[in-house]
């Protein structure tokens, strides 16, 4: 057996859409509102081209995969590095691919290449399983919001990738709220 790790190409395109619209029928059924969710190939070709969408191929098959985000477009909620579109061939779950794909994120991009203490994700509250599921991979809650769109309660989870880079960061961060108040 054969385990690629590498990021995804447009010609990735047609199987990453299916791969991901076949994860995503629970949030489909619980009504929420996750653009992976419905997402058709035009939308799965700008993932690809606007983020560091990364695939776990085996045996020559795409089975997971997750999305680094590119741009800073969560600053309002998080400066650290933030991942999403995380999706697992369900025929294929169970395997431990989803999380051997999204450990490799984690220890080889976030941390060695981006140079980050931890990085972010996103659930939904209402999900039968993946809040416990990140729980239980390292990841812990650190942000409540609802956007009011439906989805209820959300959490933003956070997962320590370099704990001594997270302890300065922590630091800089108390110092600057501090200098902030003053």
């Amino acid at each position: 057996m054969s385990e690629i790790y590498r990021l995804a190409q447009q010609e990735d395109a047609e199987r990453l859409q299916y791969v991901t619209y076949e994860a995503y029928e629970t949030i489909r059924q619980l009504e929420l509102k996750w653009p992976a969710a419905q997402a058709d190939i035009p939308l799965i070709q700008e993932n690809i081209k606007n983020n560091d969408c990364y695939v776990l191929e085996v045996d020559g098959v795409i089975q997971a995969t997750v999305s680094h985000l590119k741009n800073r477009a969560l600053n309002f909620i998080t400066d650290l590095p933030f991942v999403m579109w995380f999706a697992v061939n369900p025929a294929a779950q169970g395997k431990g691919y989803g999380r051997k794909l999204l450990n490799w994120v984690e220890q080889t991009i976030i941390r060695d290449q981006v140079g980050a203490p931890a990085v972010t994700l996103a659930t939904a509250e209402k999900h039968p399983y993946l809040l416990s599921m990140y729980e239980r991979w390292g990841y812990e809650r650190i942000h409540a919001f609802d956007h009011g769109t439906g989805d209820g309660t959300m959490h933003l989870l956070r997962k320590v990738v370099n704990l001594e880079l997270f302890e300065t960061y922590i630091r800089e961060k108390n110092g600057a709220e501090t200098a902030n108040r003053n």
